[in-house]
């Protein structure tokens, strides 16, 4: 453990000296089974200080990213933020993954340093405390959406409903299934698996006899792969759904045409809406050959050192001590903050934030928009 925070890495360091270092942490799974999203996440990152540094940083200072890679494990969480908070003197710093926010939560809290949260989407999150907020919307937001949806949109009435036993698989399948029946709809199954499963065998066959027209899958990347490819592989053709951690390009190619038809959410805003996306994708494809894996959530990574900008420009323009408390008054004070790629986000009194979703199906092996609430 004590290696993966050795091997921290620092981005923009400055070019010139500066009497006012201006550090914030990213804790991102850069090794391990979800470094697919952390490995993009943090070039977001990375990219977005880039980007702010070449218009002149934090009133003439470097913008400065210290990365450390924490395996989307809440024990390396915790790690990572004792070393922002000890070694690296930063009043802020990201995070994400919901076990790891939930973990993380009570460091930040006991010392006083800013944590923000991306991605990560259990209703709790909003309730871990004074020094815990959410960038993004959480899956209250986006499961709300979903559930009538189905049934409206997509015409489907009769649910199983397959989550992962973590705290992202079982908080935001509950408010599916509340959403769902609220809409008119029965779950006739409602079954977990382990976050290690790999045969799914036992569990598509229970969604056999339960006889569904829709089955959502709430889960992490690699097992809601495994499970559509079995379920299709057994010959099922129900309609699939699943929420914004599926709206994922290189788990579409990896299934084939098993993926067809799925529909997935997303919080994030479409080239259509914000014309800077279509750039950012444009950005990807020239520089790494492909679109990123998770486009929202890597959306958000990159709009998130702004919203940390716009902190420390506060901090000093106040002449406040450059400390968590003056981060969090900071952002309570400005409240709404504008961003390049997922619009205006305005930080409420409980800690959470509403942004519009966005449904997306994959056809021909490519995600093609629906439409949103934003359109309702």
């Amino acid at each position: 453990m004590a290696l993966l925070l050795q091997g921290a890495l620092e981005f923009a360091r400055a070019a010139e000296p500066c009497d006012r270092p201006t550090k914030f942490g990213v804790a991102d799974p850069l090794t391990g089974p979800n470094a697919l999203f952390g490995k993009d996440q943090i070039e977001a990152v990375r990219w977005a200080v880039e980007d702010i540094n070449a218009k002149g940083g934090v009133d003439g200072c470097k913008l400065e990213a210290v990365v450390i890679d924490n395996q989307a494990r809440p024990e390396l969480g915790i790690e990572a933020a004792n070393r922002f908070i000890d070694v690296d003197k930063a009043p802020v710093f990201l995070t994400a993954f919901s076990s790891v926010v939930r973990a993380v939560a009570p460091v930040a809290n006991r010392t006083k340093t800013l944590m923000l949260s991306i991605g990560a989407n259990s209703p709790s999150i909003a309730k871990l405390g004074d020094y815990v907020y959410t960038t993004a919307p959480l899956s209250d937001v986006e499961m709300k959406a979903l559930g009538p949806y189905i049934v409206d949109k997509l015409g489907k009435r009769r649910a199983a409903i397959l989550y992962v036993n973590n705290e992202t698989g079982i908080d935001g399948s509950r408010v599916l299934k509340r959403a769902f029946e609220q809409a008119g709809g029965s779950v006739v199954l409602d079954e977990s698996y382990e976050p290690d499963q790999t045969d799914f065998t036992g569990l598509i066959l229970k969604v056999r006899v339960a006889d569904p027209d829709v089955i959502h899958i709430h889960g992490i990347v690699a097992d809601t792969t495994a499970l559509i490819s079995q379920i299709r592989q057994l010959g099922i053709k129900t309609q699939i759904t699943s929420y914004q951690n599926a709206f994922n390009q290189q788990m579409v190619q990896q299934l084939g045409p098993a993926a067809e038809g799925l529909v997935v959410t997303a919080l994030a805003p479409t080239a259509e809406e914000n014309p800077a996306v279509a750039s950012y994708v444009a950005r990807w494809k020239r520089d790494e050959g492909r679109e990123p894996n998770g486009l929202p959530y890597t959306q958000y990574f990159y709009d998130a050192p702004y919203i940390v900008t716009e902190l420390f420009r506060y901090v000093r323009e106040h002449k406040m001590p450059e400390t968590g408390e003056s981060m969090r008054t900071a952002l309570l004070t400005i409240r709404t903050f504008p961003q390049p790629l997922t619009n205006a986000v305005t930080f409420k009194d409980d800690h959470t934030v509403e942004k519009p979703v966005y449904f997306w199906q994959v056809r021909d092996g490519k995600f093609q928009f629906l439409g949103s609430t934003a359109q309702h």
